[in-house]
């Protein structure tokens, strides 16, 4: 049976293919026979990468989603009445159909506003401190998206002011890291540099965005929060029987260093968009293009027209405007096709 791929498609990094170096990998887990339920070699040699990569003796976990890495992760590091601070964006809030409150037994998601998607420590200070008394759920966890769902960055400084607000008021510190490739990517920093070393209590690492076809890593730095939880796995339905496969093109990216070249050719194709459309006649971006996610305003009549043409974008992410991310298999050609459509329905 042949297909057709439709070459529109940049609504998401969910939307691509299996980067070859994972496939590479799968294929090659496949050849042999493994022990089942992540007792077999290649989920060891993963879990080990990881701690050569992040230089540190961090406990790693495999799951099938984000969903399920960020709500079992964020139901480790508190209790069902404490709460969870996050930015009124943020994945866990608007797109996780209440997976933290349901796997937390009911912890209460906090929200804050903060520019361009970030948290700030006014913000969480003034969260924390709003109440103290036995009716309000006791903050507990920070939460932070690296990058954000705007496509915009911590910077290690950040991280650390951070760091600090929750060490005043005794919080952990959690990233979903859905985009965490492209923000060591786009800063140049090393994973160290951006978790444990700023005081990251726990990371959810994506792979799916990342040329896996599924599969998140979850990241514990602080041991004593990953105490049962691969019980908490097994019961969430997170355990895969055939776990190589979910491990094995993990390791496909951190040996062959695709998590990385993977990530900067994403963002570069979001650079060269970004300033494709800022040369276009009135036309603006919505946030700066730090990693491989371009939000720009739009007329809602190009916007119509352009999904009329067959392209596919969010605009329900953000405040409005057009999302367009770009993933690692992501073309130049693609994009001056775009751009070009963009142009022309702005014209008319």
């Amino acid at each position: 049976m042949t297909s057709e791929c439709s070459p529109r498609f940049l609504a998401s990094d969910n939307t691509s293919g299996i980067c070859p170096e994972a496939m590479e990998y799968l294929l090659e887990a496949n050849r042999c026979d493994d022990l089942a339920y992540g007792n077999d070699l290649w989920t060891a040699r993963a879990a080990d990468r990881f701690r050569e990569m992040f230089d540190y003796d961090c406990d790693v976990f495999f799951v099938f989603n984000g969903t399920a890495a960020n709500s079992l992760a964020l139901s480790a590091m508190g209790r069902s009445y404490h709460s969870v601070i996050c930015h009124e964006l943020a994945h866990i809030e608007t797109d996780e159909c209440g997976g933290p409150e349901f796997f937390s037994n009911g912890a209460k998601l906090l929200t804050s506003s903060g520019a361009n998607g970030k948290l700030t420590p006014e913000g969480i200070e003034a969260l924390v401190t709003k109440r103290s008394d036995i009716h309000y759920p006791k903050p507990k966890v920070v939460s932070l998206t690296q990058a954000t769902e705007v496509g915009t960055l911590y910077s290690r400084e950040e991280l650390m002011a951070i760091r600090a607000i929750a060490d005043k008021h005794d919080l952990r510190l959690h990233m979903d890291g859905a985009r965490f490739a492209n923000a060591c990517a786009s800063l140049n920093m090393s994973p160290a540099e951006l978790t444990w070393q700023v005081g990251v209590d726990a990371l959810c690492f994506s792979g799916t965005k990342n040329g896996l076809a599924f599969g998140e890593a979850i990241l514990f730095f602080n041991r004593e929060l990953a105490e049962d939880f691969s019980y908490r796995c097994k019961q969430a339905g997170q355990l895969a029987s055939k776990m190589r496969f979910v491990s094995a093109p993990w390791l496909g990216l951190l040996e062959s260093g695709a998590w990385l070249t993977n990530a900067q050719h994403a963002n570069e194709m979001a650079r060269y968009l970004s300033e494709g459309l800022q040369a276009l006649p009135g036309v603006s971006l919505m946030f700066p293009t730090q990693a491989n996610s371009v939000f720009v305003e739009l007329p809602p009549s190009a916007i119509e027209a352009l999904k009329g043409k067959g392209w596919t974008f969010y605009t329900f992410i953000g405040a409005g405007g057009a999302r367009f991310v770009c993933a690692w298999n992501t073309t130049v050609e693609l994009l001056d096709a775009l751009l070009a459509d963009i142009r022309l329905v702005l014209a008319h």
